[in-house]
């Protein structure tokens, strides 16, 4: 039977200032090793064919007590098999790891923001992203983990708005959702998005459409357009001429401020939108009526600008700039709300759906709406160009109407 050694007192371990290891006592292959006045704590074991040294930390800061209960816990591991060095060496790296990952809300909003700034049309989009997400959620979650935010954060968030600004609210969760998303794919986080709708946010939250009717844009009634085209025609200036295309082509408004004469074949009677220039950045053909086509051979030309509706310094209008045209107008929607650009976009919508009989999915291409299904999608090879020829010039006719003809006078 091996001999054991006599267990030391913590008084009698203090004593102890010889160079060397010292046994302790009390726990096998505990030692108090001194080197060059330096103290620390040594555990010896033996795992396999190895012979191996544990260091259980400096005395006095670790005392005796504490020595010898780690060198216990050490034991425990010897006793499973488990080689207690490496044991530990997993837990600090894996900590190393954890902290690696460690990513607060608040930063991880500003990396996801850098890294999609690129796909968005305009600094503008970045602003929005930014204030909703800076006013609204950093209070609450900025200075959280990452992968600490569960159902509940998202929901302190949310609650406080989500019945009195309902649109913003539903814009902060989506923003919230691919923030969170962008985490877990960096592996900051896993598990399921807390503030995912569908299945999760749906069960608690009462939907958008229920609690907040949704705005549409103030637009001229489909028939009351023509008076509204007729007084525009009235009007000199670039802006009204501006709005008047905006009419004929149900563009938006942004395409038709920065419409540049190369993009324009008048001979074919076609404008050609380049994707950059586009809200779904993809190219856009729009076919001209005949009232287009003459709108734009009475605009005069400048060398030093190819813009087809310039300001007065030779730059894109300004979106105010159609607004404050049709405030002048004083253009009114059937609730009596003063009309703006974007709703003409709606009035020829509205036009095809009660007055034509053209396909729903005609007019949604006119307009460059994206296809919801994507089965379509993929079978939707062509622009449909011809048959939205006779779409535009119809609705040209409906907004312009000819003259009716002089009667001959009858003799008498």
């Amino acid at each position: 039977m091996p001999k054991r050694s006599r267990e030391l007192s913590a008084m009698e371990v203090g004593r102890l200032r010889e160079e060397g290891d010292h046994n302790v006592g009390g726990i096998p292959g505990l030692y108090l090793q001194i080197i060059d006045g330096s103290r620390s704590w040594i555990l010896r074991f033996k795992f396999g064919a190895r012979r191996r040294r544990m260091g259980l930390g400096s005395f006095p800061a670790v005392p005796l007590a504490q020595a010898r209960e780690r060198a216990r816990e050490a034991h425990k591991l010897l006793d499973e098999g488990v080689d207690p060095i490496e044991a530990r060496d997993a837990v600090k790296k894996a900590a190393l790891a954890s902290q690696a990952r460690a990513l607060t809300f608040k930063v991880a909003c500003e990396r996801f923001i850098a890294a999609k700034e690129s796909e968005w049309r305009n600094p503008k989009h970045r602003q929005q992203w930014e204030n909703t997400l800076e006013t609204y959620a950093e209070p609450v979650i900025g200075q959280l983990d990452v992968s600490a935010i569960g159902q509940d954060e998202v929901l302190r968030v949310l609650d406080p708005i989500w019945r009195t600004k309902t649109e913003t609210a539903s814009r902060l969760r989506g923003r919230i959702e691919q923030v969170l998303d962008w985490a877990k794919t960096r592996g900051h986080r896993q598990g399921e998005n807390p503030a995912a709708w569908r299945g999760h946010l749906d069960k608690l939250l009462p939907k958008p459409e229920k609690i907040a009717k949704v705005k549409h844009h103030p637009a001229v009634p489909v028939a009351k357009v023509a008076e509204a085209v007729a007084a525009l025609r009235a009007v000199e200036g670039v802006s009204a001429q501006a709005l008047l295309f905006q009419v004929l082509t149900a563009g938006r408004s942004g395409e038709i401020r920065g419409a540049r004469w190369p993009e324009f074949d008048l001979e074919a009677g076609q404008w050609d939108v380049p994707a950059e220039r586009m809200k779904g950045k993809r190219p856009h053909r729009v076919p001209l009526s005949t009232q287009a086509i003459e709108l734009l051979k009475s605009m005069p030309r400048y060398e030093q600008c190819d813009l087809v509706f310039p300001g007065r310094k030779m730059q894109p209008l300004s979106d105010m700039s159609l607004t404050a045209c049709m405030r002048r107008l004083n253009f009114l929607d059937a609730a009596g709300r003063v009309c703006v650009p974007h709703g003409l976009r709606s009035t020829f919508r509205d036009w095809a759906a009660e007055y034509t009989h053209y396909p729903p999915e005609m007019a949604e291409m006119a307009l460059a709406h994206a296809i919801e299904s994507k089965v379509e999608a993929a079978y939707r090879r062509g622009d449909m160009l011809a048959k939205r020829l006779a779409m535009m010039q119809d609705w040209a006719d409906y907004c312009m109407p000819a003259p009716p003809p002089k009667r001959k006078r009858q003799k008498a």
